[in-house]
């Protein structure tokens, strides 16, 4: 079983990126390799472990106290401890922000390519994953709403296909609603640690539906788990997130 606070706020580093900000003219990104020519070497070790902004047993009895402390003590800490390793002596990299360095996977070497897309990808995933729970549930207000009606059919059929995506998730992997600049939600599956940011696409909202997510409670109850989840979540993180989405502010 080996395995970012509400949107507008980032992942946590333990130092600024030396030479500010990487924005380059023109847009988001020229290439990927002029990405990594223009950033300057952080210190070491430019990732850390976010803390879960609420207590282990904020969301039971759906997700229980023992998950949530190993799932983020030891799962996520495993993967930003890999990362950082990984990052060692690739200071170009280690000094992109965790999203770009995931939209810029395909310039880094060989040697530690797959490492990074499985590390980042699990850091960026987990980063997201706490941020949304820790609420009572309940339905989507507002814009968010009316959207979710707009592209994914109602909140009820959303629901729906969402459980059905992450049901049908072979092995170990995740479950998406996606958001463009436009607002606009889509559904998406990715195995292992993968995300949409690799292929430049913001993610509102997800669930990990690796074994070490749910297995204490549910043994192999993989559905029994992704209907329980929708008690947890915080719809004001996740409208929160939305608001980010189109004002070009959202992250991870």
């Amino acid at each position: 079983m080996a395995h970012p606070p509400s949107a507008a706020l980032p992942i946590h580093r333990r130092s600024a990126l030396a030479g500010g900000a990487m924005l380059l003219a023109g847009g988001l990104f020229a290439s990927p390799r002029r990405v990594l020519a223009q950033a300057a070497a952080p210190a070491s070790s430019p990732y850390t472990l976010p803390p879960l902004p609420y207590a282990n047993n904020a969301n039971e009895p759906h997700i229980d106290a023992a998950t949530m402390e190993l799932h983020h003590d030891k799962h996520h800490a495993a993967y930003v401890s890999n990362l950082n390793t990984a990052l060692k002596d690739h200071g170009q990299l280690a000094a992109l922000p965790l999203e770009e360095l995931l939209t810029n996977l395909a310039a880094a070497p060989d040697s530690v390519r797959t490492t990074l897309r499985n590390n980042a990808g699990g850091h960026a995933n987990h980063a997201m994953f706490w941020q949304i729970m820790g609420g009572k549930g309940g339905t989507p207000e507002g814009e968010l709403s009316d959207a979710i009606s707009r592209d994914l059919g109602s909140f009820d059929t959303m629901k729906t296909d969402f459980n059905t995506a992450g049901a049908r998730v072979f092995g170990s992997g995740w479950v998406f609603v996606t958001v463009t600049r436009e607002g606009k939600l889509a559904l998406a599956s990715r195995p292992n640690q993968d995300t949409p940011l690799m292929d430049g696409t913001k993610v509102l909202f997800g669930n990990d539906v690796w074994e070490h997510a749910y297995y204490l409670k549910y043994n192999n109850r993989r559905p029994e788990y992704l209907t329980a989840w929708w008690n947890v979540l915080d719809w004001s993180k996740i409208s929160e997130r939305y608001a980010a989405a189109k004002a070009g502010t959202l992250k991870v």
